[in-house]
């Protein structure tokens, strides 16, 4: 691979995301709203790195904004190797307490953006028979958690039934299941995190190498960390009646991302 575009690519997973790609010596495409922050983070991989870093100032939960990055991943003349669809948020409060049009927001940043981008690459990855797609989900895909947790569902499901339908063609598809990471996704949507144990957080950096390893293994699903893997196992055998509970309760003060 030469070249990988990330999405949300200026703070937690997706900038983990673009460090380890630049220094591995791929260039990269970087997206994300910030235009100033953009411009930093790819002055400092250029600079360290030697790589080629473009900026892509794009709003995803805006048509304008999807339909610029689709349009950057369909470029034959610039071809884009890998694509990770990393942007992503939450939001704070329960169904109904939430506004509808953060609700939509939501489904339009984590479900029709990625479904979009994912076509967008592949079609071109598929004609030369090579590439790569990571899509950014959550261990909360697994459990009863509002609309967060049910458009990361989607995503998994989406996923792993794309890289099935494309399975010999040459491009691999992921679905990336994190738990808590130290990033900025709490912050941004007002929910505390005191409650959470310090033995349930992982780091970005080594999310992102075991999700890389994951993939370079043909896997189409990556629950990193032994810790979060022993988590979902648990999760398969509980009652969903008990989990909804739960995760209702604790989902509201801080969301799994």
């Amino acid at each position: 691979m030469t070249s990988a575009l990330i999405t949300g690519a200026t703070a937690g997973i997706g900038a983990a995301f673009a460090r380890r790609l630049a220094a591995d010596g791929h260039d990269v495409v970087l997206v994300a709203r910030d235009v100033e922050r953009l411009r930093e983070q790819a002055t400092e991989l250029h600079d360290r790195h030697g790589v080629e870093a473009e900026v892509l100032p794009a709003d995803l939960a805006e048509d304008a904004g999807i339909a610029a990055v689709e349009a950057r991943l369909s470029d034959p003349k610039r071809p884009v190797d890998l694509l990770v669809n990393n942007a992503g948020f939450g939001n704070k409060g329960r169904f109904l307490e939430v506004g509808m049009a953060d609700e939509l927001r939501m489904l339009k940043v984590h479900c029709e953006a990625v479904l979009r981008l994912t076509a967008a690459a592949t079609a071109s990855m598929r004609e030369r028979r090579r590439g790569g797609v990571v899509n950014v989900a959550s261990v909360a895909a697994f459990v009863p958690r509002g609309t967060y947790g049910a458009s990361k569902a989607w995503v998994v499901q989406f996923t792993q039934g794309a890289a099935r339908d494309l399975a010999g063609s040459g491009v691999r598809l992921m679905a990336l299941c994190p738990g808590f990471v130290r990033t900025e996704f709490h912050q941004r949507a007002g929910m505390g995190t005191d409650n959470i144990p310090g033995w349930m957080w992982l780091d970005a950096d080594k999310v992102v190498a075991d999700a890389l390893a994951d993939l370079a293994r043909g896997r189409t699903l990556s629950v990193p960390d032994p810790r979060y893997k022993a988590l979902m196992g648990v999760v398969k055998l509980a009652p969903r009646g008990l989990l909804g509970g739960v995760t209702s309760r604790a989902g509201r003060k801080f969301g799994p991302k």
